[in-house]
């Protein structure tokens, strides 16, 4: 049997979820697995009706356009929810929204009932807005809180669409042990729930990789003894940049800087959840006052600024933020570097061309001189560009 990519664990989510130590058995070494990385589809576009709307400022224009057109861009959508008294109670959000048309509203021949697709925003806190009694129905909005107009109520139009089928996760050269050992060879068809981890060539768990129900098995051909598992899963797959990630954490923690640099967006962005799984929570912080070293020769894009951040303060490999919410917990301490600390930004000149503002975009990725005013709020960060 080659070096084990994976480990599988049995698996009891109420346990987990309980907090309970010492639960987890190990069931199988595995020398790979076919069928595990997948990106995730991209957002569902939904086609809506504003029932009851009139129209104002860019939805208006966007209506005009659609009719002269076809169809019209608008861009995101806020439906302000309100109660009896016009008062707004909640939002709910709609991202690259195109309007596709119109037609006089049967209830109300003033207004007009609006067709548009759109994407559900990942914030929204439910999956479809409910008004409350005797509400007059919706505020619209534009991204800025501008008047796009009213509408009364919103309908989904939905068409039956069938789930595409994702093949199982297909674990190869696995030595079972314990328990499932003992299932396989009593022939048992149930053999559990189970995780699966990525670990390093010294057997040193890197990421959880998958949960699901293990159905079947097969001899391998990898070896004599071993098996081949077939997982389905309930969990996400890894992204297909988990892959590449995953190779570079292959020997260990990394002990070179930079390692992230020959990734992608994608792949940088999957380095960030790595290198937060892996950090050392526990150790003390490097007293106020410190200078820390950001290499910037790689920050093409912000996963990158955060990549080369949690390396500048941790190490190879090390965290500190993933994003503005994530590093602003990071500036409370404990995560590595008390604050007031000093920051050398070496080659900056790199991430002020990379990191411009994107034109139009609603919830576009903060600048380089964003990023900078970010960092030294309340004196937090000394930042020196070099």
């Amino acid at each position: 049997m080659g070096a084990p990519k994976y480990v599988l664990l049995s698996y009891d989510r109420e346990a987990e979820f309980e907090g309970e130590d010492g639960y987890e058995e190990t069931w199988a070494l595995c020398e790979d697995a076919a069928d595990l990385f997948a990106d995730p589809p991209p957002p569902a576009r939904e086609t809506y009706e504003l029932l009851g709307c009139a129209p104002g400022g860019a939805l208006r224009e966007a209506l005009t356009r659609a009719r002269a057109t076809g169809s019209a861009p608008l861009g995101e959508l806020t439906l302000e929810i309100l109660d009896k008294s016009g008062a707004a109670v909640d939002e709910w959000y709609l991202e690259d929204v195109r309007v596709l048309g119109d037609r006089p509203c049967a209830r109300d021949l003033t207004r007009r009932d609006v067709t548009i697709e759109g994407t559900e925003h990942d914030d929204n806190p439910y999956d479809y807005p409910r008004c409350p009694p005797l509400s007059p129905g919706y505020r619209l909005l534009d991204p800025e809180g501008g008047p796009n107009g009213t509408c009364r109520d919103l309908a989904r139009v939905r068409e039956p669409q069938d789930d595409p089928m994702e093949p199982p996760v297909r674990l190869l050269g696995c030595s079972p042990q314990g328990a499932l050992r003992a299932a396989l060879d009593a022939g048992e068809e149930d053999l559990g729930h189970a995780k699966l981890l990525r670990v390093d060539a010294s057997g040193h768990p890197v990421q959880n990789a998958a949960e699901g129900e293990l159905r079947a098995w097969i001899p391998s051909a990898r070896g004599h003894g071993l098996v081949d598992l077939t997982l389905d899963l309930w969990s996400e797959r890894p992204p297909l940049a988990a892959r590449e990630v995953w190779e570079l954490w292959g020997a260990g923690r990394p002990v070179e800087h930079n390692r992230w640099g020959r990734c992608g967006t994608d792949g940088r962005r999957f380095w960030l959840g790595t290198a937060l799984d892996n950090h050392e929570h526990g150790r003390p912080d490097r007293p106020p006052g410190t200078t820390y070293h950001l290499d910037g020769r790689h920050i093409t894009d912000l996963p990158g600024f955060f990549c080369a951040l949690g390396e500048a303060v941790n190490g190879p490999g090390g965290y500190f933020g993933w994003g503005l919410d994530a590093l602003n917990d990071c500036l409370h301490g404990r995560w590595g570097a008390a604050p007031p600390f000093r920051l050398v930004w070496h080659d900056s000149a790199v991430a002020r061309r990379c990191l411009g503002v994107t034109p139009h975009a609603v919830h576009r990725p903060p600048a380089f001189e964003e990023l900078l005013a970010f960092l030294s709020e309340r004196d937090r960060v000394d930042v020196r560009l070099a």
